[in-house]
């Protein structure tokens, strides 16, 4: 099989258009509705990474202009684009099971649509980094995959795709297992299956 990574990269490279319109036209998702849900959380100026921001439509534009808004993804023409359309933004182009910052980083770490084009294995390490990237009661929303699933399609959008994901309840236990606080999961009804939309905070330390 092709690396998992190089198809994503060079997938979105080449359906960036296909995927989502300056103007947000190609957008299913209620990605307005789900932040703000989060944001009045979150202290205005906060530091927020987003992984997997695509062109930074809707994201970094909803947040760019009111936090310290860091956005990463592994293709080049989408961050291209999101320095163009979200000039009040920050933008990296990584693969983000190779990021590294400090701990207690930031005050909440986004994540829709992004985690499950990651290959399974590398899935908790990134987790845990996503976990100890948070400050003390942080916030991490994400989409995760709903049933278990791996593989690619050959033509999604007019390139191949990657996608890898384990079941709800997985992920449920990744996360407790590394002392997040599960604060609600919905199901994300798409086509004939859908995804999990998760919220979950870092524990603070016991006072005393």
């Amino acid at each position: 099989m092709k690396d998992p990574k190089e198809i994503v990269r060079r997938g979105y490279d080449k359906i960036s258009y296909n995927y989502r319109s300056d103007d947000g036209r190609f957008m299913p998702s209620d990605y307005a509705g789900w932040l703000a849900e989060l944001t009045p959380l979150i202290l205005q100026g906060a530091p927020l990474l987003e992984l997997g921001c695509g062109c930074g439509v809707p994201v970094a534009q909803i947040l760019a202009p009111d936090y310290n808004y860091l956005g990463v993804d592994i293709s080049s023409v989408q961050v291209e684009r999101a320095r163009k359309l979200v000039e009040n933004g920050r933008f990296q182009t990584a693969d983000i099971s190779q990021l590294a910052f400090p701990d207690e980083q930031f005050a909440a770490i986004i994540s829709f649509y992004t985690i499950i084009h990651l290959p399974l294995d590398e899935q908790p390490a990134l987790l845990a980094n996503i976990y100890r990237w948070l400050k003390p009661g942080g916030y991490f929303m994400a989409t995760v995959g709903h049933t278990a699933w791996t593989g690619t399609e050959a033509d999604w959008l007019g390139a191949e795709m990657y996608w890898s994901h384990a079941g709800e309840d997985t992920y449920r236990l990744w996360l407790t297992d590394l002392q997040f606080e599960l604060l609600w999961t919905r199901f994300i009804p798409e086509g004939e299956g859908g995804h999990t939309l998760l919220l979950a905070r870092k524990r603070k330390p016991l006072e005393g």
